[in-house]
């Protein structure tokens, strides 16, 4: 392992001991691949993103590794030692692998994957990386994204092999990149939303000239796949600080080219004037959520928070007694929602509850800070659906005010709803609201066979059910026999 740069020993002895302790916890796999790579006739080294990680003593049981081995013959030898075996990256020189074994007195298992030496580049047309076999760990080291990424441990000798000062730059906490970055973002422009993802996951700086790069090539980013600035756009908005990364992403104009609707938030104020701008509130209601998540990142919740208030450009206007108003926002903000993540290649299922969040967030508002009316608690259930707990913590992050007073009160309102809610859960089960007649039965009482009209009763009883709350069943069946008597 490395030896203290001098001039920060107290920081890299520490970089050290966190790295020997990481890596003496994997051996027992590391070095058992590594032995089977060597008696294969092949060099195999530990590499990226888990050397990184073990220098800052976060390694998990995700573990990378590259090769001189060509990748038909990574499968020869780990088919026989792993526990499962997969090729979907083999197009790109990867294998993927799964291994179980003992830690200590622990079982665990370990994700490897094993990376031929490689270089890439994109041409100005294509959407793919194009991939070419490299012949050395230097050359593969070199076409790596980072310096922090761009470090290696060869096994099972446990040589570590930092070219291009990675571990000086994980001392100091900054993001440079091995060769210009120019050419490294010439070569995968998504290395430019890596920088913002890694600031953001780290908490590390981005060196100057890699941030001026970002900037006069941000248009180089629209020949990547919508599938992979997603996926780095969600490690972002996962990640400890989200704000960092974000910010760079606008400074740059990247946002401008992947989420547009975020830097034009900048140029609006709220209707409140607390804020320097929506943005800024925007970044503050986010962070706010993150603080309310209670089993890990949401990215559920956080995207919500992220585009809750993107309809706003949309629907600003200037009143005559110099307010600014954005009526119906949400509405228009859901609709913009859908189109962009959409656009992103979201799963159906995360553009549908991300956009009602959006068009939601408001509906507390809606009612004012007085009573709410059962009827207005029933709705208010019904309409959030299996959301309710998100919706709570969206609108409770959506109050920014720095007037105590005001946040206070919003606060103690919104604790009533909850409470209300609750009550009614108890006495009414709430998450199953249904008429109090089902299909059959109004189609036995009404004498009808099967048509629209039953469709037609069911809505009306199901008003009826969250106006008034539960009915029994004679009281649903003469409410049921006026309403058909009035449609004649």
């Amino acid at each position: 392992m490395p030896n203290a740069n001098e001039d920060n020993p107290s920081a890299l002895n520490q970089v050290q001991s966190r790295a020997v302790s990481e890596l003496l916890r994997v051996s027992p796999v590391a070095d058992e691949l590594a032995r089977r790579f060597q008696e294969a006739g092949f060099s195999l080294a530990l590499v990226g993103g888990s050397v990184r990680d073990a220098l800052l003593g976060r390694l998990g049981n995700d573990l990378d590794f590259t090769t001189d081995a060509r990748p038909e013959d990574v499968l020869k030898i780990m088919r026989p030692w792993a526990d499962a075996v997969w090729e979907v990256g083999i197009a790109f020189g990867t294998v993927g692998g799964q291994k179980d074994a003992r830690v200590g007195d622990v079982s665990q298992s370990f994700q490897i994957e094993v990376t031929t030496y490689r270089s890439e580049a994109y041409d100005r047309t294509s959407r793919k990386p194009e991939v070419s076999y490299g012949d050395s760990i230097e050359q593969d080291l070199v076409r790596r994204d980072f310096t922090v990424n761009a470090m290696a441990v060869a096994l099972p000798e446990k040589e570590f092999i930092d070219p291009h000062g990675g571990l000086d730059d994980l001392a100091a906490r900054v993001l440079r990149t091995p060769s210009t970055p120019e050419a490294s973002f010439s070569d995968d422009p998504l290395r430019m939303m890596r920088a913002a993802r890694f600031a953001a996951q780290l908490d590390f700086e981005v060196a100057p000239d890699v941030v001026a790069a970002m900037k006069a090539m941000s248009e180089r980013i629209e020949i990547v796949s919508s599938e992979r600035v997603r996926d780095e756009l969600n490690k972002l908005v996962l990640s400890a600080h989200p704000r960092k990364g974000l910010t760079l992403l606008v400074d740059t104009g990247l946002a401008d080219r992947v989420l547009p609707e975020l830097p034009a938030l900048r140029l609006e104020r709220d209707e409140h004037h607390r804020h320097k701008d929506v943005y800024d509130h925007t970044l503050i209601v986010l962070e706010q959520a993150m603080a309310l998540e209670e089993d890990g990142p949401d990215l559920t919740l956080r995207l919500a928070a992220l585009l809750h208030d993107i309809g706003k450009p949309r629907t600003r206007r200037f009143e005559d007694d110099g307010r600014v108003s954005f009526h119906h926002h949400e509405v228009v903000g859901a609709k913009m929602t859908k189109k962009r993540m959409t656009e992103l290649k979201y799963s159906n299922e995360l553009v549908k509850d991300v956009s009602r969040l959006v068009e939601l967030h408001l509906r507390f508002h809606g009612y004012g800070t007085g009573e709410w009316t059962d009827s207005a608690v029933r709705r208010y259930v019904r309409d959030a659906g299996p959301l309710l707990d998100r919706l709570h913590k969206l609108t409770r992050s959506d109050c920014t005010t720095r007037n105590k007073r005001k946040a206070t009160t919003l606060s103690r309102a919104y604790d009533g709803l909850e409470e209300r809610i609750a009550q009614l859960q108890e006495q009414e089960e709430l998450d199953a609201i249904r008429p109090d007649l089902d299909g059959n039965q109004i189609m036995e009482i009404l004498g009808v066979a099967p048509g629209p009209v039953i469709g037609q009763a069911y809505k009306f009883l199901m008003e009826l059910r969250l106006e008034n709350g539960p009915m029994d069943y004679d009281a649903a069946v003469s409410a049921l026999k006026e309403w058909w008597a009035a449609q004649d």
